[in-house]
Order: C-alpha cells, then sequence, then structure tokens
C-alpha cells in the first residue's frame, strides 16, 4: 500500500473514532475531545511523512548499492575476461616479455578487486549505520504515539511496524547479496595471487630452460647474479678455506659456472682435468664430446676442451699427470707449464716441463709450436698419411702415432694387453729409454702455477 493511501485511512479511522464520542458532553469538553484528535492526526502525520522519506532515501540508497553491485559484477567479469585472453595469449607466444606484463596485469586487476572490495565493504557499513539510525527514530515515533493515541491509532502503528519490517527484510536480503558478492570477490583475489605465483614459477623455469638451451648450444648465456660469488678454480676454493676434495661449481672469469672435480692436496686445490681408473667410461667419442666434456665426476670423465681453454686462460697454469702401470703398479708423475688455445686455434697445446731435483719421464710432448687436439672426425695430427685418432682410438694430442694416447681404450683383462690390435689402441706413453709403457690408471689436473 503506497503512503498517500495509508494516510487516507488513517484519517478515516480517526474520524470514525471521533464520531464515536458521547453527544451528552458539555461544549467544552466536545471542544477539547476535537483538539485531541487533531494532536494526534497531526503527530500520524508528521509520523507518516518521516517515514515516507525516509523509506524514499532508502530506497534511493538500495538503487545505488544496487547499480553499484552491477557495475561490480561487470568489473569482474571484464576482469575475468581479461584473464582468458592473457592465459590465452600467454600460451600462444610463450615469451618473456609477455609473460612480465601478464604478471604487471595481474597485479593491476589484483589491486582493482582489492579496491572493489572495500569500496563494497564500505557500502555495507554505511547501509548497516544508516538502518540502525533509522530503526531507532521510527521506535522513539512509536513510543511517542503510544502514549496519546487510542486503539484504532495502534493498529495503524502496527502496519508501519508491518511495513518497516518488509523494508528490513528487503535491506538484509541486499546486504546478504553484498557479503555473497564480497565474498566472490575475495575468492577472484586469491586466484589472482596464485595466478601471479604461477606466472613467477613460470618466469623462473622459464629462464633456466632458456640457459640449458644455450648451453646445449654452446652459446655464450647471459651472466646472472645468482652465479656471481663463485671461486674461478679449485686453488681458489683452497685458500677461501675449502680442504674437502669432492665435486664444486666453480666459474672461472668471463665464463659459464659448471661442476669439476677438486683434489685438494697440502699444497693447495686442483682441478681434475681427465681420471681413469677401471674402463667404466667410453673414451672413444668425436670432437663435440671432447669440446664438451663427458663422463662421471665421481667416476672416470673428461672436463671438455672448452672448460680447460676457460680455466687455462685466466693466467699460468700448471699441469700434473699421475699414471700407473699395470706391470709393477709403479706411479710415474711429470708436471709442466701448460697453454691451451681456444677452437679457433683447434685447442693446440703447449708444454713446458718443468725442472725438478728428481728425474721425470717426459709422459707427454709438444713443440714449440704446440700440438692441435684430434678426433676421428677432426684429423688435426701431423701425421701426413694417417688419421692418429680412427687409428688409435679417442683423441688427444697427436704429433705422430706412436709417442703417447692416454685416452686410448682401457684393458679390461691382462690377456688383451697381448693382442697387437689392444697394444696399438690401448692407452699408452713412451718412455725415454723408448719402451711403450701400457697404463692402468691416469690423473691429470691443473693449477695456477702461483700455488707453487
Amino acid at each position: 500500500m503506497k503512503m498517500p493511501q495509508l494516510l487516507i485511512l488513517l484519517l478515516a479511522i480517526l474520524l470514525h473514532a471521533a464520531a464515536g464520542f458521547p453527544a451528552a458532553l458539555p461544549g467544552r469538553d466536545k471542544h477539547a475531545s476535537w483538539d485531541d484528535v487533531n494532536v494526534v492526526a497531526h503527530g500520524l502525520l508528521q509520523l507518516g511523512q518521516g517515514l515516507k522519506e525516509h523509506v524514499d532515501k532508502t530506497k534511493i540508497q538500495m538503487s545505488d548499492v544496487s547499480a553499484k553491485l552491477k557495475a561490480l559484477n561487470g568489473t569482474v567479469a571484464e576482469l575475468e575476461r581479461k584473464q582468458r585472453e592473457q592465459n590465452e595469449a600467454l600460451k600462444a607466444r610463450g615469451k618473456e616479455e609477455e609473460e612480465e606484463e601478464r604478471e604487471r596485469m595481474v597485479a593491476e586487476l589484483a589491486n582493482k578487486v582489492m579496491a572493489k572490495v572495500q569500496e563494497v565493504q564500505t557500502q555495507g557499513e554505511d547501509v548497516h549505520t544508516r538502518m540502525d539510525r533509522l530503526e531507532e527514530k521510527v521506535n522513539e515515533m512509536l513510543k511517542e504515539s503510544t502514549l496519546d493515541s487510542n486503539n484504532s491509532e495502534h493498529t495503524g502503528v502496527s502496519f508501519i511496524q508491518r511495513l518497516m519490517a518488509a523494508q528490513n527484510r528487503r535491506i538484509d536480503q541486499l546486504v546478504e547479496k553484498i557479503k555473497q558478492q564480497q565474498d566472490k570477490l575475495e575468492k577472484q583475489s586469491l586466484h589472482l595471487q596464485t595466478l601471479q605465483s604461477k606466472v613467477a614459477h613460470k618466469r623462473v623455469k622459464s629462464h633456466r630452460r632458456r640457459d640449458e638451451e644455450t648451453a646445449l648450444r654452446g652459446e655464450p648465456a647471459e651472466q646472472s647474479k645468482d652465479t656471481s660469488g663463485l671461486a674461478r678454480d679449485c686453488h681458489e676454493l683452497f685458500a677461501g678455506g675449502q680442504r674437502a676434495s669432492g665435486v664444486y661449481t666453480i666459474q672461472p672469469e668471463n665464463s659459464q659456472p659448471f661442476n669439476v672435480l677438486c683434489e685438494m692436496t697440502s699444497d693447495g686445490g686442483w682441478t681434475v682435468i681427465q681420471k681413469r681408473y677401471d674402463g667404466s667410461q667410453n673414451f672413444n667419442q668425436l670432437w663435440e664430446s671432447y669440446k664438451n666434456g663427458f663422463g662421471n665426476l665421481n667416476g672416470e670423465f673428461w672436463l671438455g676442451l672448452e672448460n680447460i681453454h676457460s680455466l687455462t686462460k685466466q693466467g699460468q697454469y700448471v699441469l700434473q699427470v699421475e699414471l700407473s702401470d699395470w706391470a709393477g703398479q709403479q706411479k710415474q708423475e711429470a708436471r709442466y707449464r701448460l697453454q691451451l688455445d681456444g677452437e679457433e686455434k683447434k685447442f693446440t697445446l703447449h708444454l713446458e716441463q718443468e725442472s725438478s731435483s728428481g728425474v721425470q719421464e717426459r709422459i707427454m710432448t709438444t713443440r714449440e709450436s704446440g700440438l692441435p687436439f684430434s678426433t676421428a672426425d677432426r684429423d688435426n695430427d701431423l701425421a701426413a698419411d694417417v688419421n692418429c685418432a680412427e687409428l688409435l682410438s679417442g683423441g688427444w694430442w697427436f704429433s705422430s702415432c706412436g709417442e703417447s694416447n692416454l685416452n686410448g681404450k682401457y684393458p679390461k683383462r691382462l690377456s688383451a694387453l697381448r693382442r697387437q690390435q689392444s697394444r696399438r689402441q690401448r692407452m699408452f706413453w713412451t718412455s725415454t729409454k723408448g719402451q711403450n709403457n701400457s697404463v692402468k690408471t691416469t690423473l691429470l689436473k691443473i693449477a695456477p702455477a702461483t700455488m707453487q
């Protein structure tokens, strides 16, 4: 029922009540009764007018809240659409720039959602406050009207109370919808935060994958802050306090980090570049394998010509060769000053044997101009009519095919040493007496010349 109809009903009730007053009362008393009726009617009119104004204001506020909720729903839908578009774009492109842009957009969307949530919460609190004030004012007016009204007036007030109760229920429903929207926005915010974490994680994986692909192609990758502070070689680790032999990560100057086997002695730290002792690793490899390295650092391995070059180009290094043979388990040692050129010069090796008080075998020799490295698919040796690497197996710094080859085949049985074919392809070195000695174990390690 609309407010004007309610006021007409109240006025009719008052007139009917006035007509029922006794006619025998004196004129003065009757005049007084009509005054009372006028006062009550005036009060009810004011009450109705006040309630109408508050109800109208409440309707306007509810309409405003509903409009903002619709706008908020539209914003959430737009955010979800943009999120889907970003997801599809990132899946299609998969580039780092798009991932960074997505991360930025997700952060902006999350901030907008949180701002909307706070705005809705503020509006909800404001609606509750206004309703509380309205209820207090209505209750006060009802109490005042109760003291000065008769039974018919109570009927009209009860109707107004029911009307206000219905209005309160409507407001409660709107408030419940606001709470539901808040819950939805909070879930959306959590979803956006999860999306941010996934984007950051994907970005880290993308960096790692890019670095791995770059390393496989043999191309230099970008320097990373995470690798700063690594030692340049095993001796620098020793100088920093490391005393335990084992596998470490180093980073020579202007190079990428890689793992090495360090042998810590009382003198300092040695970086092992080749180790053989049981034949578990096949050393009959081609150029790329010898360039990049192969094997297991905890077993038999070749460190790789590129890695050895990145170490030795930092300054003057020494090479120590340690061998043991099958005959009497005797150990042979030799120490050289070395220089290893890069791939553009075929990894040419320059050696200068160091003088010492004891007698040392010349296990490895090179000319003054050095010896290039050779494999079966890169014949760089000095023999004109034969490929020494193909003939003897493995890769080595060959001048001719009969001086030494510490990367030849590893004989697993002593009987194999007696076969001519095996003797030509096995690991060997030629002594100063011209004897061709078989080898059981080999260890090649380098360290800065300043260590001595």
